[in-house]
């Protein structure tokens, strides 16, 4: 049995995609002491959205989002990741930059953070260039974390298999300006609620006019416009364009993204009728990016529309918001539990592809996919986590637990956490939820660790 298992383990796992998900994935295989060729177009093939050809490039905002473990499901599922040996969460912890409660990171650290974590390991290779069409047919356990950017000859070719048109939506990007730019008279650093060091956020704030003209800007200003046959594409509900919001009601900025509650103008010693805040994009602390402005106006309104904020009359620009067409699986058709496509179950799938929503569930879906093929490798089949953990839950959702009619991305939520037997609301709910996650979390971790000795 070990010569079978030698040999097996002999032939790699070639995974598809070196963006989060991916690069979690080979890292999982490596550490399990199989063989990896990751497989990366950039720089041959660019994408509308990426920048740089650097692994795990950050392409949107620089926010992993709340890193409370005990009352957040995300902020769970980085300490599940954490305790599961995860890169990206290691890279992501020693690149962190302030941002209250939650994990943000220099993306530039981070993304060369895991790029040389994987150039130094030696059983990953790393290929740059385009695997077109299907993977060949000597491949026989390959991971597809080609991410939400996939490109039209993979995309074309899985839905010619599996007989499923590609489900789409919009993705839009928040801009980014440089700090030297923002003028302090009127702009200050506060957190809300004063978490985290109680000074993470820069904040402009806008009285009831300033509010109002600022909306009806949004409002009028020309917008990127659609091909006819993306027309009737949707768009993600947890990264909406500022200006979509807007559209829904002259008051849902102002109780959405542009809510001034936690936070007091200095100059008037006051809350202000609305808030823009901006959040720190490097370590180096010269580039903050808008939170919650994910935008589809053309360049040039951009410009205009946000100098009209306070604070950013004369801001400069690193980055303008942009929009890009994201594509994901119809998962619980097509997925099996241990992430293989039903249809030809030598190819799994990871990340933003399989449909989770965000940086770190795609991250932890290529972590149990690289987990899931290195059991295989060896011969063996690994239980997938239990469903009270935050993976588990991450996992049952988008390979059954939700309807394939309506499928649409899901960010991890307590939601999607089978109930407790006790009568606990609101935050002692929340608490014990994550405290029997990581409790069975770790039993699993043990069960892992011991299948895999054998």
């Amino acid at each position: 049995m070990s010569c079978l298992m030698s040999a097996m383990s002999a032939q790699p796992v070639h995974v598809i995609g070196g963006g989060l998900a991916g690069s979690e994935a080979a890292w999982q295989l490596a550490r399990a002491g199989v063989p990896v060729v990751l497989h990366e177009m950039r720089p041959q093939r660019m994408t509308d959205a990426h920048q740089t050809d650097r692994l795990a490039e950050l392409v949107c905002s620089n926010s992993f989002r709340s890193d409370d473990r005990s009352y957040n499901a995300v902020g769970l599922l980085h300490e599940e990741m954490r305790r599961s040996a995860s890169l990206i969460l290691a890279a992501a912890d020693a690149h962190r930059v302030p941002a209250g409660g939650a994990l943000a990171v220099d993306r530039e650290g981070f993304s060369g953070a895991v790029q040389q974590a994987l150039a130094a390991e030696p059983l990953v290779a790393i290929e740059r260039g385009e695997i077109a069409g299907l993977p060949p047919v000597e491949w026989d356990e390959v991971i597809v974390a080609t991410g939400p950017l996939t490109s039209p000859a993979l995309a074309d070719a899985i839905s010619r298999l599996t007989g499923e048109d590609s489900l789409a939506f919009f993705d839009a990007i928040a801009p980014i300006v440089y700090k030297e730019s923002i003028d302090f008279d009127i702009a200050w650093f506060q957190s809300r609620y004063d978490k985290g060091d109680g000074v993470d956020y820069i904040n402009c704030p806008l009285d009831r006019e300033q509010y109002y003209a600022f909306v009806e800007a949004l409002l009028a200003g020309e917008k990127t416009s659609f091909h006819e046959w993306e027309e009737k594409t949707p768009y993600f509900e947890g990264c909406l364009p500022i200006e979509v919001m807007a559209a829904r009601g002259r008051d849902t900025l102002a109780f959405g993204p542009m809510k001034p509650v936690g936070l007091t103008d200095p100059r008037t010693g006051r809350r202000a009728h609305a808030v823009v805040q901006l959040r720190q994009d490097n370590a180096l602390g010269t580039l903050y990016n808008i939170v919650g402005f994910q935008t589809k106006l053309k360049h040039g309104e951009q410009l205009r529309i946000f100098r009209m904020i306070p604070g950013l009359a004369r801001a400069e620009f690193a980055r303008l918001g942009g929009l890009h067409r994201n594509t994901f699986l119809n998962s619980p058709k097509l997925l099996d539990r241990e992430l293989r496509l039903r249809a030809m179950p030598r190819l799994r799938f990871a990340g933003q592809l399989t449909g989770v929503e965000g940086y770190v569930e795609s991250a932890a879906i290529g972590l149990l996919a690289g987990r899931f093929a290195a059991a295989a490798k060896r011969g063996r089949q690994l239980a997938p986590p239990p469903v009270t953990t935050a993976l588990g839950a991450l996992l049952g959702h988008i390979t059954g637990g939700a309807d394939a009619a309506t499928f649409q991305p899901m960010n991890v939520n307590f939601g999607l956490f089978p109930a407790l037997e006790t009568r606990e609301r609101g935050r002692e709910r929340k608490r014990a939820l994550a405290e029997r996650a990581l409790a069975e979390l770790d039993v699993w971790l043990g069960a892992s660790r011991a299948a895999a000795a054998e």
